[in-house]
């Protein structure tokens, strides 16, 4: 799931140009040669787990072959619902006014990870909520969640990829299926805390939602989107990051008026980790 970058200074250098016109990027990285790219994106395919309720990704084939005029051609349509695979939820997905898709500062989608390993706990509890004892017992360890962080939830879920049973508790499709979801989440008051205690710029986590599936009420979105955090959902390999260390991109397409989107999300981790 990830290979070796020979030189990412190049990269760094472009990417500080790219954004200086919104503001200075806390850090890509002071230096980056020989850094690790985790890639933490789930393929979009026919086995792409949605929510029991969107439209599945559809890849149509239109082109591929040899053309009258000798070379090869190869084109494709696609199709699927914005909130599948691994996504972009945009503020305005829980947040009247909240910024859309193409709105989201890519500042906000840029930064220093801070991974917080909770697997043990929801390895035996499909509905667990993530807690802010759970936060603050990481920093014990690691030290306090520094302001603008990308705070990434490891549930370990993502292992169960592409299992829709094992991930979201029900391979069910349907409204019908919404209710026997299974799989964890963020509790609302630890995503209040977040926000207002730490102060960080993204939420990330590797299941299908940031609200644990037995949620009706999705608190915790609405509690993020109010503070126009963005968040990340059915990330994949979070194991290969350190607690602290990595640098994490996550992209969406830039879907105009969209309310989230398919993203492209990588880490890179310094040689030094």
């Amino acid at each position: 799931m990830h290979t070796v970058m020979p030189c990412l200074l190049l990269v760094a250098c472009a990417t500080h140009a790219a954004f200086a016109a919104e503001k200075p990027l806390p850090v890509v990285a002071d230096t980056l040669e020989g850094a690790r790219i985790v890639d933490l994106t789930h393929p979009l395919n026919d086995s792409t787990i949605f929510w029991p309720t969107a439209e599945r990704f559809q890849l149509e084939k239109v082109a591929d072959g040899p053309t009258a005029q000798g070379f090869h051609y190869a084109a494709n349509n696609f199709r699927s619902a914005e909130h599948g695979g691994t996504h972009l939820d945009a503020p305005v997905h829980f947040a009247k006014g909240g910024w859309t898709t193409d709105q989201v500062p890519l500042d906000r989608l840029i930064g220093r990870a801070v991974v917080v390993d909770v697997t043990a706990a929801c390895a035996t509890d499909p509905d667990y909520q993530v807690r802010v004892k759970d936060f603050e017992a990481a920093e014990k360890t690691h030290g306090v969640i520094e302001e603008g962080a990308i705070v990434l939830i490891r549930t370990g879920y993502s292992e169960r990829w592409p299992d829709a049973q094992a991930y979201l508790g029900t391979a069910e499709r349907g409204a019908s299926a919404v209710p026997k979801l299974h799989f964890p989440g963020l509790e609302p008051a630890a995503a209040k805390w977040l926000v207002e205690q730490r102060r960080v710029k993204a939420v990330g986590i590797d299941t299908a939602s940031i609200d644990r599936g037995q949620s009706s009420l999705f608190e915790s979105h609405r509690t993020l989107s109010a503070h126009n955090v963005p968040v990340l959902e059915n990330l994949d390999d979070l194991g290969q990051l350190p607690a602290r260390g990595a640098t994490v991109i996550a992209l969406p397409a830039k879907i105009e008026g969209g309310s989230g989107g398919p993203v492209r999300a990588i880490a890179l981790v310094a040689a030094a980790h």
